[in-house]
């Protein structure tokens, strides 16, 4: 049994046949850190933990990295038109009044913060682009000497017409721009789709981030980062490259004919790309102002965990529609999950041997171009089965390594002695019929973050999540 994903290069589902034996290079493209990750892009992130976390149940090494974009990306971003507009971060820091390094600093801590919340696995570096400058230079001459470039008066421009696969990714191609009869926004440029290696910073003006290069003062254009870092940190050839949809137009189309143009080697095996998140059936965007944050989710009494349960409700590469409703239907499935594990009376040291059958189906799910929903199936049809408790926590302590919602914090889970003992008094006082004290005892014990289920004879106290 092994890993297949949908490759949107090939438009195929494959087997997933890493390049070296055992080990298998990932990168994904992280957040633009101007403003706060919003649950569209997480969706993506997402994406990135679930493919790690399979290739790991898989047995496979996984070098996983991940990048934070802090300067070069332009608000310019309608098809074909990355290299226009202004820099998001410079225009973050001047409408919030302070510097880019603040700015950097402040939306880079909240979306780690927002990651470890949602308990992505985080790669082995997250690099950043200013960290980078001199490999973004150095790719740049080598695209240069090879005969690739040309300059104009905004910057240094990478030549699609002399990479003879441009537009294989999306179908977007300089025929098609002409197709739409759309306005060229620099008329300077050789083609429509030649897009920025190198951009100068404006005349009589000074950037917050800006450095010296061989064609003058200026940035990186936000293309050329991924393949820069990728090249130092993965090498020239990669298995997996992860991206939101919205990627595959524009951004990676660029990053494979720079990479390819520079190495003469195919740059990455797979491209993976999780499809939109919608909201309440439409678009999300600031523009609407739907673009929710894991803030705005906690605000309303949501788990971070519940998003993340909510993520897997559907398939990455079909959208997903996020309601309040969907969102709370979500949590509501994910405590009873919850509740169901932590009733289980088993330690951590009496767990079972794992139900080898209930693996197989969890991991063909998996394997199957992580079918989420499926595998979340499988986690239910297991609770729900007759299994001995030990074999069930065995078996879900296994699948949570790709699940990630910690149900090793929930095993041998024991009930605090305070409210054991209020429990018993409320017993107590309901054998005899003294119901006012009952009901007082069973509202102190639901504060305390508990419940009382009554039954035949007896009664059960379950943590509430």
């Amino acid at each position: 049994m092994a890993l297949s994903l949908y490759n949107s290069l090939t438009k195929q589902v494959q087997e997933v046949q890493p390049l070296d034996l055992g080990v298998v290079r990932m990168y994904a493209c992280g957040p633009t850190v101007y403003s706060y990750a919003h649950i569209g892009n997480f969706r993506t992130f997402a994406l990135s933990d679930f493919i790690v976390r399979t290739l790991k149940f898989n047995g496979y090494q996984v070098k996983f990295i991940m990048n934070i974009t802090d300067v070069g990306h332009l608000t310019g971003d309608n098809q074909g038109d990355a290299d226009t507009g202004e820099d998001r971060l410079e225009l973050s820091a001047s409408r919030e009044g302070k510097s880019v390094k603040d700015i950097v600093s402040f939306y880079t801590k909240q979306f780690m913060t927002d990651y470890e919340k949602l308990n992505l696995i985080k790669p082995e570096k997250f690099t950043q682009a200013t960290q980078y400058i001199k490999e973004q230079i150095d790719l740049i001459r080598r695209l240069k000497e090879k005969g690739y470039t040309y300059q104009i008066e905004d910057g240094v421009y990478f030549d699609t017409s002399k990479f003879k696969d441009y537009g294989h990714l999306s179908g977007f191609t300089e025929e098609t721009i002409k197709e739409g009869a759309r306005v060229e926004p620099n008329p300077q440029k050789k083609h429509p789709v030649d897009f920025a290696l190198w951009k100068f910073s404006p005349p009589y003006s000074t950037r917050w981030q800006e450095w010296e290069s061989p064609w003058g003062i200026g940035y990186p254009g936000w293309h050329v980062e991924c393949s820069a870092m990728i090249f130092k940190e993965l090498g020239e050839q990669i298995d997996i490259h992860v991206g939101g949809e919205d990627h595959k137009t524009i951004h990676h189309q660029n990053e494979i004919a720079q990479s390819e143009s520079a190495s003469g080697k195919k740059f990455s095996q797979f491209w993976a790309h999780c499809t939109f998140l919608q909201v309440d059936g439409g678009k999300m965007g600031k523009s609407e102002g739907n673009a929710y944050t894991l803030l705005d989710l906690e605000s309303k009494r949501y788990l971070p965990a519940a998003l993340r349960y909510f993520y897997m409700t559907g398939h990455y590469r079909k959208p997903l529609n996020f309601t309040w409703e969907a969102l709370g239907n979500a949590q509501n499935s994910l405590k009873r999950l919850f509740e169901a594990v932590s009733a289980y009376n088993v330690s951590k040291d009496s767990t079972g041997r794992v139900s080898d059958d209930y693996v197989q189906k969890f991991e063909r799910s998996i394997n199957d171009d992580i079918n989420m929903p499926k595998a979340l199936s499988v986690t239910w049809d297991l609770v729900k089965s007759d299994l001995q408790e030990d074999v069930k926590v065995a078996t879900l302590l296994k699948l949570d390594e790709v699940l990630g919602f910690g149900f090793d914090s929930l095993i041998g889970f024991e009930i605090p002695k305070e409210v054991g003992d209020l429990a018993r008094t409320r017993w107590e006082y309901k054998k005899v019929g003294i119901w006012d004290k009952a009901d007082f005892i069973r509202r102190e014990v639901d504060k305390m973050g508990f419940s009382i289920e009554d039954s035949d004879g007896g009664y059960k106290v379950k943590k509430r999540f």
